[in-house]
């Protein structure tokens, strides 16, 4: 089973008070679309309150508002909403935008079926990684996710290899971020990011192995774009099927040459 995460907003309220150019009404906004997941397609007033630690009369008013523009739909039958079609132009048009996923698909497709295990790219997403291409090889046994699914950034081999890529700045404010919102779980999960950097440093991939999910080994790459965007993917598979050996001495090299073949191909694009 995956560990559920703490619901992330979109926009934190020291973020609102700091900028005055900012418009917390809007965030509140996207914090409720934001709470819905793959897993969790269909959520009420309660539930929506709880993930994103607004109180029940502002969540109904923006559940209202976000329905009568057909970002929501209301289904009376479970007293519930889930998303609704206003919502998907906006996501294809963000995928369409991203010529990176051109770029990797066939290389990934290539990956997965070489090495029998899912492989997925992301970007990032407050404290997640958002899932913008996923290949699954074609057997009985892949992951159960898909193009838009989230993970944290603090326990996966894809937000760790995220994580060890990105500038000291970026590193502090998701530590910060991290140790508010985990404070019990933020010395493991700091340890496991201070690994990561060591470790892509020096092998050019970092691993995830039953870190976020104990069934789970991952290795992880980030991708360097053009321009200075940095997106990230992974490799992975049950864990009786990917032990620690075979992922760090066979799909972690092959995941970080694919990685920097895929930096090549974008720097060569207009």
């Amino acid at each position: 089973m995956r560990k559920r995460q703490p619901a992330e907003p979109a926009g934190s309220q020291s973020e609102a008070e700091a900028d005055r150019q900012f418009v917390a009404a809007i965030a509140r906004g996207f914090d409720i679309l934001h709470a819905f997941r793959a897993e969790d397609p269909i959520l009420g007033n309660q539930e929506l309150a709880e993930r994103t630690g607004l109180p029940r009369a502002t969540v109904s008013r923006l559940t209202y508002t976000l329905t009568r523009l057909g970002y929501l739909i209301y289904l009376p039958r479970f007293a519930k909403y889930q998303l609704g079609l206003g919502a998907v132009p906006l996501g294809r048009l963000a995928l369409a935008n991203m010529a990176v996923r051109g770029i990797a698909a066939p290389l990934m497709r290539q990956l997965a079926e070489e090495t029998n295990a899912s492989v997925s790219l992301g970007k990032r997403d407050g404290l997640s990684m958002l899932y913008i291409e996923h290949v699954s090889p074609r057997t009985a046994v892949a992951l159960q996710l898909e193009v838009g699914s989230r993970v944290p950034i603090g326990v996966t081999a894809m937000g760790r290899a995220y994580y060890a890529a990105v500038d000291k700045v970026e590193r502090a404010g998701i530590d910060v971020e991290l140790a508010a919102r985990m404070p019990e779980d933020w010395p493991r999960i700091r340890d496991g990011l201070l690994e990561a950097v060591e470790m892509q440093g020096r092998l050019g991939f970092t691993a995830s192995l039953g870190d976020w999910n104990d069934t789970v080994h991952a290795a992880g790459a980030a991708i360097a774009l053009p321009g200075g965007e940095v997106v990230a993917f992974n490799c992975g598979a049950p864990a009786f099927m990917l032990d620690r050996e075979r992922l760090l001495g066979e799909l972690g090299p092959r995941l970080s040459a694919v990685a920097r073949r895929i930096e090549v191909m974008a720097r060569g694009r207009p």
